[in-house]
């Protein structure tokens, strides 16, 4: 297989990537036939996975210009994935150009896009880490230098937990950033689920087969466990919810049956 120029050295161009797999699901162009293929694997189960992506970006989007409208212009999205277009940097910085963000992932795919697409963006910027530790997180050189900790912070966390498993303890590392926020920061966030997708719960698990396979887990937890992650938070109206009736901007009856599968939901540190 040619890797092409895009591609970093050293990543293993032949196991399919998460992050690819979401940005082919979005229709982006960084992915290659291995993602492909697991892809649209995963979609002979469940074929409205791309309606389920986009209603995270379009959640996300939101969610995002709620905070700046709160007076919130610091992002720090962690298990970005690779940059598409109406990105968190984007979205902030359009509705205050002030807005600072950082981007975080373990994925050296989606740190090399990033860091091409802020290229000459002071304001923004990437840091290669791992959800399940928290402190590389917190010690990355662009959080150092872009996220005033002392306040508040728009933590972003979508479509990420769920790739971590019980083991990996998600809760406690979602707790440990939480600590290290200002009050009046917020958590953003979703999470698959079975719950909402329409189809029998027998047949999506097909998906959940592919990605196992694959050696990336998706965990899908209940609604009750994902409330769990807002701990120390209280929620934002109208509370954890499918992805369209979280503060829509158009009707939500007219979304595409997908677009409600799982959960989304915003919190506020006291």
């Amino acid at each position: 297989m040619e890797r092409p120029a895009w591609a970093p050295r050293g990543i293993d161009i032949s196991v399919p990537s998460v992050s690819r797999m979401y940005d082919y699901y979005l229709g982006g162009s960084h992915n290659f036939e291995v993602d492909r293929e697991a892809a649209r694997k995963a979609m002979e189960f469940m074929p409205g996975l791309p309606k389920i992506m986009q209603a995270n970006r379009a959640f996300m989007r939101r969610a995002v210009r709620f905070a700046v409208g709160e007076g919130i212009t610091q992002f720090l999205d962690v298990g970005s994935g690779i940059p598409t277009f109406g990105n968190v940097h984007e979205v902030a910085q359009a509705a205050d150009p002030e807005a600072r963000v950082v981007y975080v992932d373990h994925d050296p795919v989606a740190v090399a896009h990033s860091e091409a697409v802020l290229t000459g963006n002071e304001r923004a910027g990437v840091v290669a880490a791992d959800l399940r530790k928290p402190q590389e997180i917190l010690g990355g050189a662009a959080v150092e230098r872009l996220i005033d900790l002392n306040r508040p912070v728009a933590l972003l966390l979508v479509a990420i937990l769920h790739f971590v498993e019980d083991a990996d303890d998600p809760y406690e590392a979602v707790a440990e950033l939480r600590d290290a926020l200002a009050p009046g920061s917020l958590l953003v966030l979703t999470h698959a689920s079975y719950e909402g997708i329409p189809l029998p719960t027998q047949r999506a698990a097909g998906t959940v087969d592919v990605y196992k396979d694959i050696r990336n887990p998706l965990i899908m937890r209940s609604r009750e466990e994902i409330a769990r992650f807002f701990e120390g938070y209280d929620m934002v109206e109208p509370g954890l919810v499918p992805m369209p009736h979280w503060r829509p901007e158009t009707a939500p009856e007219d979304e595409d049956p997908y677009a409600f599968s799982g959960f989304a939901g915003v919190g506020r540190t006291a």
